[in-house]
């Protein structure tokens, strides 16, 4: 008993550490600070998913004419907010990062902000036929800051080094970027900052000026470090580093996510830091949304371009865990509750899923891990382990076939079972049934637990 209670508590005392180590806190922290942004984003994709593109299909053009100005404005928000989400999320984690260090996180969040900036390539190539073009319209584009370059009747046209952002690598492509180079430059401001390298004025200063003031050579030399690492970069590879960092860092780690092998430890691993009590997803929050919920990005900006499920880049993502493998909660406690109330025989069971079911419905399930309670009961450790895994192996299996699309739409998380499916794979009445399938799974598996805890002394 005792050896089982000392490997009990090292376990907790790992994981703990882990959920609490501060680079990673502030990883899971600008994600989660990213939330509206993405939400809001997906909201307007969702939206011209039902009033754009399945009246197209089905050759309601009229329908899609009259709603063209709702069209155009849910444009405006999806560029607002997915499209730029790396802007976003390099400010979050400079500030997040300066936070954990104690350092003013305002500065920390501007200073990430522009060095992210800083590394974005500024020059765009487009070759054109110009056969025939009036010399002068030429000498217009190098007027307004173009490099014309012709050779025969095609021509280069390179716009000017200062103030050309391609934002392509401000979307969710650019997120790794962001996290490498908000890394790099808070550590410096931080580095800095700890070591007093800064303009000290006196107390009678305004807190806000002071603070400004002090972030001006931490600031200036973490975002110098930036840009000369992208130049240097660049003029080696003859890459942007954000393709550098793309190719070499994030898909290596997006291609080992999308096997059915990591969804299925990702799953159980969330499972096993549960049954001890730790918030699994929390713990797991850099890879879960670092990874998946880059790919969920990936996803919503690929089928905004194309309107073309087919072109979608990732079968998984940070919404297909919400959308097979968390109905009514980790473990898929829906389906519990339903076992509870058609056969448990036990007074304080049915009390608990009474209170547990309304917000079961929404994916809230603490009041059943923690009052049946399924934290270290060993009645009920083998299917807290096993539905899970085996719903996203469903899931995954539906999505790799071609049977449900991949998700990338964010959905709110309390979306009940099924509709969150629909809705997140942009209306597939299959996914909604893919999820109550799993929803069906579970209480097959929850059911003969349930009957076996009737047998079980209170006492014991």
């Amino acid at each position: 008993m005792t050896s089982k209670q000392d490997v009990t508590e090292k376990f907790m005392e790992i994981a703990g550490k882990i959920g609490s180590e501060k680079h990673l806190i502030a990883i899971r922290d600008s994600f989660i600070a990213a939330m509206p942004i993405t939400m809001a984003g997906s909201i307007a994709v969702l939206l011209n998913v039902f009033f754009r593109d399945i009246p197209t299909n089905m050759g309601y053009d009229g329908f899609v004419e009259a709603m063209q100005p709702l069209i155009d404005i849910n444009g405006y928000v999806y560029f607002g907010t997915i499209a730029v989400i790396a802007l976003f999320f390099a400010f979050n984690f400079g500030y997040n990062l300066s936070k954990a260090y104690k350092v003013d996180p305002l500065s920390g969040g501007v200073i990430s902000f522009a060095s992210f900036i800083a590394t974005m390539p500024q020059a765009l190539d487009v070759i054109v036929d110009l056969t025939g073009v009036d010399s002068s319209i030429l000498e217009g584009l190098r007027t307004n800051g173009l490099d014309v370059v012709q050779t025969g009747g095609e021509a280069t046209l390179t716009a000017s080094e200062w103030g050309v952002i391609q934002l392509s690598y401000a979307g969710a492509t650019g997120l790794f970027t962001a996290l490498v180079i908000g890394f790099l430059s808070t550590l410096i401001y931080v580095y800095f900052t700890k070591k007093n390298f800064m303009i000290k004025l006196p107390d009678n200063v305004p807190p806000a000026v002071n603070k400004a003031f002090a972030a001006i050579i931490p600031g200036t030399v973490a975002i110098y470090a930036s840009g000369i690492l992208a130049y240097l970069v660049f003029t080696v590879s003859g890459q942007p580093i954000n393709d550098m960092i793309s190719q070499y860092i994030q898909m290596p780690l997006m291609g080992l996510s999308q096997g059915i092998g990591s969804v299925i430890l990702l799953t159980f691993l969330v499972q096993v830091l549960w049954f001890f009590g730790l918030h699994g997803h929390n713990v797991l929050a850099p890879v879960m949304d670092g990874i998946y919920g880059v790919a969920l990005n990936e996803n919503t900006a690929v089928y905004e371009a194309t309107r073309d499920i087919a072109q979608l880049p990732w079968q998984w993502t940070r919404g297909s865990f919400d959308a097979y493998v968390q109905m009514g909660g980790s473990g898929v406690t829906l389906g519990l509750i339903i076992a509870i109330y058609l056969f448990s025989k036990r007074e304080e069971h049915k009390t608990i899923a009474n209170l547990s079911a309304p917000m079961g419905i929404f994916n809230i399930n603490e009041p059943v891990i923690f009052g049946m309670p399924i934290v270290l009961n060993p009645t009920f450790i083998i299917p807290w382990l096993v539905i899970a895994p085996l719903c996203a192996a469903i899931g995954y299996i539906a999505t790799s076939t071609g049977l449900v699309p991949p998700v990338f739409l964010a959905v709110p998380w309390i979306t009940p079972p099924g509709l969150y499916a629909y809705l997140a794979t942009g209306g597939s009445f299959m996914a909604g049934a893919v999820s109550l399938f799993n929803l069906f799974i579970s209480f097959l598996i929850w059911t003969p637990f349930v009957i076996a805890a009737n047998k079980i002394d209170v006492k014991e």
